[in-house]
C-alpha cells in the first residue's frame, strides 16, 4: 500500500503497529441509507479489525440482517455472526429487491434472533476490550445499557452522531443529525454510559463523497463485495450514479482503529430531547472527530479497502 498511497502514510505506519486485531462488533441500520453497507465492507477488508458480530438496529431489523448475512457470504466472511436487533418496523427500504429471494435461515454463519443478547454475550464474555462500532440510531444499545450495565465498563463505543459545529452539506447550521434524532432517549443513554467514547459528527463524515476516477475505481472493480456494493446503490438509488452518495458512516469504522488522518478534539457533549448534540462543560467528555487533516487522502484509503 504505499507505493500507491504515499500520503496515508502516518495512518499505515500507526495501523501496522498494532500487534493484536481489535475485536469489534458493528451496530447498523443497513437497509435505509447506502452507506451502511459502504461501511460493512470497508469494516470486513480492514485487517486492524476482528469482527466479532454484527447487530442490526432499528426498524425492520430482520430486513437489515438479511442484507448483513448475503454480503458476509459475498465478502467469504461467514465466520462473522449476525444478530437481529430488536424488531420496530415492518417496513422495508431501498435496497429490498436485493435480498428479496434471500432466506436468512440460508445463512452458512450463525444467526442470533436476539442480537442484543448476543451484543451483551460478546462484550461480557471477551477477553479484550470490545470496540462497538455504532452506525445507525441506538435502540438496541439503550436496551443492551439497561439489561448490563457492565457492558459499559467492557467496551470502547465509536459512533457516527451528531453536528457539533457543521451540519448537513457543511453547513454552518447545525442539525438534529438523523442516527441522534431517531431516539433521542436511547442516544441519551449512550451519550452517559461510563465507557471510552469516540464519534465522527456531520462536521467530518457529512464530507466524505467518492467522485471522479476515486468512484470509477469502485464501480469497475471486480472485487466481489466492490460489486455488492455497486448493485445495491443501484437498486437503491434506482440508476447508475457516476459518484457515490456521502458515506457518512465509514469515518466510524476508520475511527475505530486510527485517528491520524482527523482532528480530534475532547469536548463535554449532551444530547437534547430533541436531538441535538450540544457542547456542555459539565457533560461527558467526548473525543470528537471535528475536522480533516487530509480528507483526500481517507478517500484513496476508503477506496484501497473496499477493492482489495
Amino acid at each position: 500500500m504505499l507505493m500507491f498511497f504515499p500520503m496515508i502514510l502516518p495512518a499505515i505506519i500507526c495501523n501496522a503497529g498494532i500487534s493484536e486485531k481489535i475485536p469489534v462488533i458493528l451496530d447498523t441500520d443497513i437497509g435505509t441509507d447506502i452507506d451502511d453497507t459502504w461501511a460493512l465492507a470497508m469494516m470486513l477488508n480492514s485487517p486492524e479489525l476482528d469482527v466479532k458480530l454484527v447487530v442490526t438496529d432499528t426498524g425492520n431489523t430482520t430486513y437489515r440482517a438479511k442484507i448483513v448475512a448475503k454480503m458476509l457470504e459475498v465478502a467469504g466472511r461467514t465466520d462473522v455472526p449476525v444478530g437481529v436487533g430488536i424488531h420496530l418496523s415492518d417496513k422495508e427500504d431501498g435496497q429490498a429487491d436485493w435480498v428479496k429471494n434471500y432466506d436468512l435461515s440460508s445463512y452458512p454463519g450463525k444467526v442470533y434472533k436476539d442480537g442484543v443478547g448476543a451484543l451483551i454475550d460478546t462484550i461480557m464474555n471477551s477477553p479484550k476490550p470490545v470496540t462497538l462500532i455504532c452506525i445507525g440510531p441506538v435502540p438496541n444499545i439503550g436496551k443492551a445499557l439497561e439489561l448490563e450495565p457492565k457492558i459499559a465498563q467492557k467496551a470502547k463505543f465509536v459512533g457516527m452522531h451528531g453536528s457539533v459545529r457543521k451540519g448537513y452539506g457543511g453547513s454552518d447550521k447545525v442539525s438534529a443529525e438523523y442516527n441522534v434524532v431517531a431516539y433521542p432517549k436511547d442516544c441519551q443513554k449512550a451519550f452517559t454510559a461510563p465507557w471510552d467514547m469516540t464519534i465522527t459528527p456531520l462536521d467530518t463524515c457529512g464530507l466524505v463523497v467518492l467522485q471522479g476516477e476515486k468512484y470509477k475505481k469502485v464501480a469497475e472493480s471486480k472485487a466481489p463485495i466492490a460489486k455488492a456494493i455497486i448493485e445495491n446503490y443501484n437498486i437503491w438509488a434506482k440508476g447508475t450514479p457516476d459518484k457515490s452518495s456521502v458515506l457518512f458512516d465509514t469515518v466510524a469504522v476508520y475511527l475505530s482503529f486510527s485517528e491520524e488522518l482527523l482532528v480530534m478534539e475532547k469536548l463535554g457533549i449532551r444530547v437534547t430531547d430533541d436531538g441535538y448534540t450540544v457542547e456542555d462543560k459539565d457533560a461527558k467528555v467526548i473525543n470528537c472527530a471535528l475536522d480533516w487533516k487530509d480528507l483526500s487522502a481517507f478517500e484513496d484509503f476508503l477506496v484501497e479497502r473496499i477493492i482489495k
